[in-house]
C-alpha cells in the first residue's frame, strides 16, 4: 500500500519550507533584543503577540501558498484549529514569544506539513543560533545537516527533562506540580525554557531526553514531534495514543523516559484532564 504523501513532492516542499523558514529567521533575530523595534499585544490571559510574529507568519504563508496555492495552512495567529482532508501546513511563526519580548534568546520558528492525518516534513529553526532541525517521515531528522538521534538513557536517574507550565488553567497546577514534584526526585533535572518546538527539538538531538506539557497547538509540536520520531524517540498523548496533535497534551523521550513520564501524567493529570 502506497503512503498517503507519495503524490506530494518533498523535495519541492522541502525547499520552499527552508525557504520561508530561513526568511522568516533573519526577520526575528533583526529585531530580537529591540524591544523598541516591535509592539506587543495581550490577546488573552499569559498570551502575548507582536508585530513580528504577524510579519513572520504573513511571509511564511505568502511563500508556501505562492508554490502551493491548492493546500490550507494552519497558523497561530490566524486559524480555528481543525485538520483538512488536504495537504495542510502547520506553521507557528514564533514560537517563545515571552522570551522574544524579554530578550530571552529561545525563540524559534516551526513549520510542518501534514498530508491525510500524518506529519510527513518538519522544520524548527533557531534563528539566533542559526540551528536548523529537520525530518521527513521515514527518513530521518538532522540539524544543520548531520543525523541526530535522541539519546536513550538506560537509569532514569540520569535523564534531563523539559516542560512546560500550564499558566493558563489554574485547575491543572495542582495535579501537573504533583507531576513535576515525582519527576524532580526520579531524574537528574528539569529545565522549563518556554519554546516546546525547541524543546522537542532539543530531545531529537540528546540534549535532553524527555519532554511533558499539558494544552499546547499544533504548531507548537507537529514538526518537533517529527523530528523525535524519526530521531528514535517515542510521541504519545498522556493516554499513550497518538492523538497529541488533537489534543494538545504531549509526552515525549527516548523508550524509557518516556515510559517514566507516561506513567507520571497517566497517575496525576490523565484522570484530571478526561480523555479527548
Amino acid at each position: 500500500m502506497l503512503e498517503p504523501y507519495v503524490s506530494i513532492d518533498l523535495d519541492r516542499a522541502e525547499a520552499v519550507a527552508l525557504e520561508a523558514i530561513t526568511t522568516s529567521g533573519r526577520l526575528v533575530a533583526e529585531h530580537f533584543g529591540n524591544g523598541s523595534a516591535f509592539t506587543v499585544e495581550l490577546k488573552r490571559p499569559f498570551d502575548y503577540v507582536t508585530d513580528v510574529d504577524r510579519r513572520s507568519e504573513d511571509l511564511i504563508v505568502d511563500m508556501i501558498l505562492d508554490h502551493f496555492g491548492d493546500h490550507h495552512v494552519l497558523a497561530e495567529e490566524r486559524s480555528e484549529i481543525n485538520f483538512p482532508s488536504g495537504p495542510t501546513w502547520i506553521v507557528d511563526p514564533l514560537d517563545g514569544t515571552t522570551n522574544f519580548i524579554h530578550s530571552f534568546p529561545f525563540v524559534a520558528i516551526s513549520i510542518a506539513l501534514m498530508v491525510e492525518g500524518q506529519v510527513v516534513l518538519g522544520m524548527v529553526y533557531d534563528p539566533l543560533r542559526q540551528e536548523l532541525f529537520r525530518a521527513r517521515r521515514r527518513q530521518g531528522a538532522f540539524l544543520n545537516g548531520v543525523p541526530i538521534r535522541v539519546r536513550n538513557v538506560t537509569v532514569v536517574g540520569d535523564a534531563l527533562m523539559a516542560t512546560g507550565f500550564p499558566v493558563a488553567n489554574s485547575q491543572l497546577i495542582e495535579p501537573y506540580m504533583e507531576t513535576l514534584r515525582e519527576v524532580l526526585q526520579g531524574v537528574s533535572g528539569v529545565r522549563r525554557a518556554g519554546a516546546a518546538a525547541l524543546d522537542l527539538a532539543y530531545l531529537a538531538c540528546g540534549r535532553v531526553d524527555g519532554f511533558w506539557e499539558i494544552g499546547l497547538k499544533p504548531w507548537d509540536i507537529a514538526a518537533g514531534s517529527l523530528l523525535v520520531a524519526e530521531s528514535g524517540g517515542t510521541v504519545s498523548d498522556f493516554w499513550g495514543e497518538q492523538k497529541h496533535l488533537n489534543c494538545g497534551h504531549i509526552v515525549a523521550g527516548g523508550p524509557m523516559a518516556h515510559a517514566f513520564l507516561l506513567h507520571l501524567v497517566k497517575s496525576h493529570l490523565a484522570l484530571v484532564l478526561g480523555k479527548p
